[in-house]
């Protein structure tokens, strides 16, 4: 019983080193004497000691490679991109990928910097931040028709940062504010004129205006002085004495409006009970004298009332 023991022991070793688990998403590569033997996927598996070994495991899951790449662009100005690279390694590739390829990271990174050096130089920088998925798609074609033969799959490639030198970054800002600057001088400008179209169409009506409040008060006036003639007329005053009296009327009144204002300039007319008399007789004359030296001075013709 005693010497069964160690030999049950050492079995119960050879036994509990010959059992394995692989997890979940996850391969591992078996080698017997040196040589592939299999690959085992999730599960508790069994190998035989001593002969077999795990070479490997190989994670199935979706990684992630980030990878800076500074270069220059057309207009030469040097920048920076960061490009993310999401891979997995093929299920039914698994032994390429394992054998074929010693560091895929490295690898990767190869193609990377080799695609954006080949894209970029293309185009100027404004056109990097326009057609960053063109670079995008550009190291997902180059990475897949050469990764895939290692057994890797390229997911997606993602072009996430663009970092130009922080000289031409601030030119930009500059550029950007200049623009944005005449835009609001333009703007400023376009409103100023529509303020001085609206002040001179307001203007121009308040003189429209004005003019015709005038003519209408001339024409009030003129129709107020025919009834007076007419009225004084049929109280027995001749057109004469009723030109003279409105005359002088017309001279008291300008006397009191020029009094309510302290600082007017007064003409003082002779004020003499034919004053009015003789203004009158020297108008008819100068329109007398006018007509005969060939200069006709002619009113206004009135319209024909209807009946």
């Amino acid at each position: 019983m005693f010497v069964l023991i160690p030999f049950f022991i050492v079995f119960l070793i050879i036994v509990l080193n010959g059992l394995f688990t692989v997890k979940q998403q996850t391969v591992a590569v078996i080698e017997r004497l040196g040589k592939f033997q299999s690959i085992k996927g999730p599960g508790l598996h069994l190998k035989i000691p001593i002969l077999d070994s795990i070479a490997g495991r190989l994670n199935l899951k979706i990684q992630q490679l980030d990878v800076i790449v500074e270069t220059k662009t057309e207009d030469n100005v040097f920048t920076k991109l960061k490009v993310s690279v999401q891979f997995m390694i093929l299920k039914e590739a698994t032994y390429e990928a394992f054998y074929k390829l010693q560091s895929p990271y490295d690898q990767i990174t190869s193609y990377v910097f080799d695609t954006v050096r080949a894209e970029v130089p293309k185009m100027i920088l404004d056109d990097v931040f326009v057609k960053k998925d063109d670079i995008a798609i550009a190291i997902k074609r180059e990475l897949e028709e050469a990764m895939q033969t290692y057994g890797y799959g390229i997911v997606k490639a993602l072009v996430t940062d663009i970092d130009p030198d922080i000289a031409v970054k601030n030119a930009m800002n500059r550029i950007n504010a200049s623009e944005r600057e005449k835009k609001a001088a333009e703007y400023e400008g376009e409103a100023e004129r529509i303020r001085i179209v609206a002040k001179a169409r307001a203007e121009a009506e308040s003189k429209r205006l004005q003019g015709q409040g005038i003519a209408d008060q001339r024409r009030e006036i003129a129709k107020g002085l025919e009834e007076s003639v007419g009225m004084l007329h049929h109280v027995g005053i001749t057109s004469q004495e009723a030109s003279s009296l409105l005359v002088i009327t017309q001279h008291y009144d300008t006397l009191h409006s020029l009094a309510e204002h302290t600082n007017s300039n007064l003409i003082l007319l002779p004020n003499v009970p034919n004053a009015a008399s003789d203004m009158l007789t020297n108008m008819v004359t100068s329109f007398n004298a006018a007509q005969s030296l060939g200069t006709p001075i002619t009113a206004p013709k009135e319209k024909p009332k209807k009946s």
